[in-house]
C-alpha cells in the first residue's frame, strides 16, 4: 500500500489518494483500534476541522470509523490546529483530530493526529496505522469492530472556542494591555476567522479584520501566511501599526510591519528569542529550526550568546528536537513557532502576543523589534513533478554535487521534496546574492529536465 502520512500528517487532493472518505475512515478505525487495545475504560476523541468545503465529506467518515471501534467523539467544528493539541490535553481526551490541509487550497484536506498529552504521532505510531490500514485492505475490518452495545456516542461540544480563547490569552502578560494599539489580523478565511480577532479585542487592540468571510473554497485565496500582498496593503491603508497573517488552521504566522515589510519565521524567532533570553524564560542554549532558517538567524544567535539547533523540515521534528535538548523555544522560517510553556505545537496567535507584548512594553514600532539582522541572500525555488523523484536521477545528483564544491564555505545549499505536495524544493543561501539567484536556477533547471 501507499505510504499515507507526510511530513505533516495525511494530505492530499480530496476524492483522490490518500484524501478520500474511504481512507479518512479507515484511519479512524485503524488509530481506534490501535490505541483502545491498551485501555480499560471508553476512549474519547475529539474532532475539528477548518474552513474547507471537504470538511464536511472528511468529518463523518471519521466519526463513523472511531465510533464503529468504541471510540465516543466530541465534534468542535470550526478550530485552529493548536486548539486540538490544546483541548486534547485539557478535557484529558485520548486523542484529538485536526481535518486541515493548513497553507494548502480549498481543493486538498488533511489528517492530523494528537495523542493525549497534545504532541503529534511519532513515525512509529503513524507506521502502525499504515500497517493496520493495510490489514484491513486485505482482511475486512472486522477484526477492528466492536459489537453494537459498544459503539460509541457523539455530540458536538460548546464553549470550545472560548475554551482555547483563555489558553491563549493567558500566554500574553497580565500587567500588559493592547490598547491604543491598530493591528490588521488576516485569518486567511480560516479556522481562526473568529476567534483571532475576539483574541486581539479582549486584549484592547483596535483590530482591523480581514478574510474572515470563509466561503469553503476560499481558503488561503490571495490571503493568508504564504500570501501576505494583500494584508500589506491593508496595513498601508489603515495605517495600522502591524499586521498579523496566519494560514489555514493558525498554526502559522507572517508578520508586516507599519511599513508595509513582510516578516517571516526567523525575524518573529530571533525577536522572541531574545526576549525570552533577556526575561530569563529561555530554557537551554538557544531555539530549535530547520535547515531552512537564514544563516544571518544563526549568526544573530551566536552573537546573543545563543545557538541554533537545525533539523529535518517540518514542525514535528523541530518540536522532537525541543524535547530531547529540554528547550522550549523552535520554530521555522515558514511561520511555525512553538512555544513549549504554552503550547505543544505551532501557534500562530501564542507567537503574536509575544511580538505584541514586545511592542507595548518596550514602546516601539514593529520595524524596530523585527529587525533584529541582515538576512544573508537566500532564493528559495519549487519545481512540480510526477512521476518518480527527480532527485534520484544522476544528472541532477551531479549538478548539486558541482554547486556544493563551488559554495565550500561561503553558503549552505538545500534541496528537498516537499512533504506535502508533489515539489523539490531548491533553496541556496550565501554572501553573494548574484551567486546563489544563479546557483539555484542552474540546479531548477536540471531538476526540471529531469521531471519530464
Amino acid at each position: 500500500m501507499a505510504k499515507l502520512f507526510g511530513t505533516d500528517g495525511i494530505r492530499g487532493t480530496v476524492n483522490s489518494h490518500p484524501m478520500t472518505s474511504q481512507i479518512a475512515m479507515d484511519v479512524a478505525v485503524a488509530a481506534g483500534h490501535i490505541f483502545r487495545e491498551t485501555l480499560t475504560y471508553r476512549p474519547t476523541v475529539v474532532i475539528a476541522k477548518d474552513t474547507r468545503l471537504s470538511g464536511y465529506q472528511i468529518e463523518p467518515a471519521m466519526v463513523t470509523g472511531f465510533s464503529s471501534v468504541g471510540w465516543d467523539v466530541l465534534l468542535l467544528g470550526p478550530m485552529p490546529t493548536p486548539a486540538v493539541a490544546a483541548l486534547t490535553r485539557s478535557m484529558r481526551a485520548d486523542m484529538g483530530v485536526m481535518l486541515s490541509a493548513s497553507h494548502n487550497p480549498y481543493r486538498d484536506n488533511g489528517i492530523k493526529l494528537f495523542g493525549p498529552q497534545g504532541y503529534k504521532f511519532s513515525d512509529k505510531i503513524e507506521q502502525q496505522i499504515e500497517a493496520t490500514v493495510e490489514r484491513m485492505g486485505q482482511e475486512g475490518p472486522d477484526f477492528a469492530l466492536v459489537g453494537p452495545d459498544q459503539l460509541g456516542r457523539v455530540r458536538r461540544l460548546d464553549g470550545a472556542e472560548g475554551r482555547y480563547m483563555e489558553l491563549v490569552k493567558a500566554s500574553f502578560p497580565n500587567d500588559l494591555r493592547l490598547d491604543g494599539l491598530k493591528v490588521v489580523v488576516d485569518c486567511a478565511n480560516g479556522a481562526a476567522y473568529r476567534i483571532a480577532p475576539r483574541i486581539l479585542y479582549e486584549l484592547g487592540a483596535d483590530v482591523v479584520e480581514y478574510a474572515v468571510s470563509p466561503d469553503g473554497l476560499n481558503i488561503n485565496d490571495q490571503c493568508g501566511a504564504t500570501a501576505p500582498k494583500n494584508l500589506r496593503l491593508k496595513v498601508l491603508e489603515t495605517g495600522a501599526d502591524i499586521g498579523l497573517a496566519l494560514d489555514g488552521d493558525a498554526d502559522r504566522l507572517i508578520v508586516v510591519d507599519e511599513n508595509g515589510r513582510v516578516i517571516d519565521g526567523d525575524q518573529i524567532m530571533a525577536l522572541i528569542s531574545l526576549n525570552m533570553k533577556n526575561s530569563g524564560r529561555l530554557k537551554g542554549e538557544g531555539l530549535v529550526s530547520t535547515v531552512m532558517s537564514n544563516l544571518g538567524l544563526e549568526r544573530f544567535l551566536e552573537a546573543e550568546g545563543m545557538r541554533l539547533e537545525r533539523t529535518k523540515v517540518g514542525d514535528r521534528f523541530v518540536l522532537e528536537r525541543m524535547k530531547q535538548l529540554g528547550w522550549n523555544l523552535g520554530g521555522e522560517q515558514s511561520g511555525h513557532m512553538i512555544l513549549s510553556d504554552y503550547a505543544t505545537t505551532g501557534d500562530g496567535m501564542v507567537a503574536a502576543l509575544q511580538v505584541l507584548s514586545v511592542m507595548v512594553r518596550q514602546s516601539r514600532r514593529a520595524s524596530e523589534v523585527l529587525n533584529q539582522f541582515s538576512p544573508v541572500p537566500q532564493v528559495l525555488k519549487n519545481v512540480r513533478f510526477t512521476g518518480a523523484n527527480p532527485l534520484d536521477a544522476d544528472p541532477v545528483k551531479d549538478v548539486i554535487r558541482e554547486v556544493e564544491g563551488e559554495f565550500g564555505n561561503a553558503g549552505r545549499l538545500v534541496i528537498r521534496p516537499s512533504g506535502t505536495e508533489p515539489l523539490i524544493r531548491v533553496m541556496a543561501e550565501g554572501d553573494d546574492a548574484a551567486f546563489v539567484d544563479q546557483a539555484v536556477n542552474r540546479i531548477c533547471e536540471v531538476v526540471r529536465a529531469s521531471a519530464g
